[in-house]
């Protein structure tokens, strides 16, 4: 009988997240993994089979984290548009907080694979794709609660704040750029505010 593995499974796939968050998939090794998650191999292929299936369990965790907190908030008011007026705002405080990068970690994996067929871009392409049915979804609501314009676009909306949010969270990876994304992250805001109707 096999025994039950004595480690938070829900930790470990924090740790391995963050660690593949930093490095990426490839530069992260056996022996990086090893030190991270302070498991021997044996226990992290028996837990999780490949390191690639480690990889997709992280890179799913990362879409959960990240995306819950819009979730959250557009759930807890009766303004969308507040929501995500507030979410872009909150873009502001990127460089402010300690993270393994300031650049979303879907984004990265699909330029780390540039092969189309590749499992871990299909995941997080599937993902990314995911997080801007959210986007749009918000701007939807905002529609059907006469805070945007009838002829809005929601899907356009959509795709174009996740494409911002996208260049924002990739530009903050500069050393420099605090100052500039807290500017940048106020201008996506007052864009975003300024769809609402009088």
């Amino acid at each position: 009988m096999a025994r039950k593995p004595t480690f938070d499974r829900d930790e470990i796939i924090t740790r391995a997240r963050d660690l593949f968050w930093r490095k990426g998939f490839h530069a992260t090794s056996l022996k990086d993994l090893e030190a991270a998650l302070e498991l021997k191999p044996g226990s992290i292929y028996a837990a999780f089979h490949s390191k690639e299936a480690l990889f997709a369990e992280a890179l799913m965790d990362y879409a959960k984290t990240s995306g819950g907190d819009l979730e959250a908030a557009l759930q807890a008011t009766d303004s969308p548009l507040n929501s995500l007026v507030a979410h872009a705002r909150s873009l502001g405080t990127l460089c402010d907080a300690e993270r393994p990068s300031q650049a979303c970690m879907l984004v990265k994996t699909i330029l780390e694979h540039p092969d189309k067929d590749a499992p871990a871009r299909q995941l997080a392409e599937r993902l990314i794709e995911e997080a801007g049915a959210r986007f749009i979804a918000g701007f939807r609501a905002a529609q059907a609660k006469g805070e945007i314009a009838p002829d809005a676009n929601p899907e356009r909306l959509g795709i174009k704040f996740q494409s911002d949010v996208i260049g924002l969270r990739t530009f903050a990876q500069r050393s420099d750029s605090a100052d500039m994304v807290r500017d940048l992250a106020e201008d996506l805001a007052i864009g975003v505010e300024a769809l609402r109707v009088a």
